[in-house]
């Protein structure tokens, strides 16, 4: 679907208003950003103080530096500012060192006081979207390999997922803010860090896959994801839930010769391991980064995420609503994810 296509009458025009990204200096935060500023929105970045800011760099991006840790200072900061139109809560941990208290810690509580600050100064936007995860939902179906669906009861089975379910719970129960609820499948693109691990393992001719059953994977491109936000904007939903994911599966074997074609590999050998050899790598490696306090790639979350066999995902209801239609296939997605990686490798030498 062309990102230029003219709107539906009734849509909202979001030219002129004004943005805040929550968690603006992760991966998907400066591309968020960006595309606000494309589309001519006022944009604020809200950050750390220690947060990086090497892909928030256009001189027209305002920022609000908060400190999730002291509500006294978020509501100063927040009251100080003008209002937003809308907010995008991109805040959030996907692997930490202290387990669950600190998922819940970052995932849950941080959310729940953010939401609060906003009542209590009068900052309620028209629309906060909440970015949540697929995994929120848990293992589906792995014998029929039915796809998952925003309709399914959730049962997660990882502390991520747990907290993860857990925000979207307290906004559904949250009255005087309305949301909307992004559950992404797996989100890559430049500077994303661990399927870059993925595409280096095989720029190095190996490719490690877990388990020996089937297993289909699903991906969405930073920029699709990114657009569906504003979409969802522009279609006004209102307290819904959805998940984002390009509408087709992929095997194991065909990300790696997608990954392997866009790199030019001659040859990538793919190396199979038994489940009982991951767990153990995962536990070993989450103990050896809870000793140093720095959280581990590879952990016991980490495996129940690779241990799940069916991450194919239902659409329809984004595509209905907003009318989400992914524009990257897999293959254009890679092609722009490994160009980048290539340039950086470049820079290095």
């Amino acid at each position: 679907m062309d990102r230029n296509e003219k709107k539906h009458a009734g849509d909202v025009e979001l030219r002129g208003k004004r943005l805040l990204v929550v968690g603006a200096g992760g991966f998907i935060g400066g591309f968020i950003c960006a595309e606000g500023m494309r589309r001519g929105m006022a944009v604020t970045a809200a950050v750390r103080g220690t947060t990086s800011r090497r892909y928030l760099t256009d001189p027209s991006l305002d920022f609000l530096v908060l400190d999730y840790d002291d509500q006294r200072q978020m509501a100063a900061a927040i009251a100080a500012a003008e209002p937003w139109d809308y907010i995008i809560y991109n805040l959030g941990a996907t692997k930490a060192a202290g387990g669950f208290p600190e998922f819940n810690k970052v995932n849950f509580e941080y959310l729940r006081r953010f939401a609060e600050t906003l009542k209590a100064t009068g900052r309620v936007p028209h629309r906060l979207l909440f970015m949540s995860s697929l995994s929120a939902l848990g293992p589906g179906d792995e014998k029929n390999y039915t796809p998952l669906s925003s309709s399914m009861p959730p049962n997660p089975n990882t502390r991520y997922g747990l907290s993860k379910i857990k925000a979207e719970q307290y906004l559904e129960h949250l009255s005087g803010i309305p949301y909307i609820i992004f559950r992404p499948t797996g989100v890559y693109g430049p500077h994303e860090k661990d399927y870059l691990m993925m595409i280096q393992s095989i720029d190095r001719h190996f490719d490690f896959s877990v388990g020996m059953r089937r297993q289909m994977l699903t991906f969405i491109y930073v920029d699709d994801l990114v657009e569906a936000m504003f979409r969802a904007f522009e279609a006004d939903v209102e307290n819904r839930k959805y998940i984002i994911s390009e509408d087709r599966s992929y095997s194991q074997k065909e990300f790696r010769k997608i990954v392997a074609e866009e790199l030019g590999a001659k040859f990538v050998i793919p190396v199979r391991l038994p489940m009982p050899l991951v767990w153990i790598a995962s536990f070993a490696a989450e103990k050896i980064g809870q000793a140093r306090l720095k959280p581990s790639t590879l952990n016991r979350d980490k495996f129940k995420i690779m241990r799940q066999r069916n991450w194919q995902a239902d659409i329809s209801d984004a595509r209905r609503d907003f009318g989400f239609a992914p524009r990257f296939s897999l293959r254009d997605g890679i092609r722009e994810t490994v160009k980048a990686y290539l340039e950086e490798k470049d820079k290095r030498k």
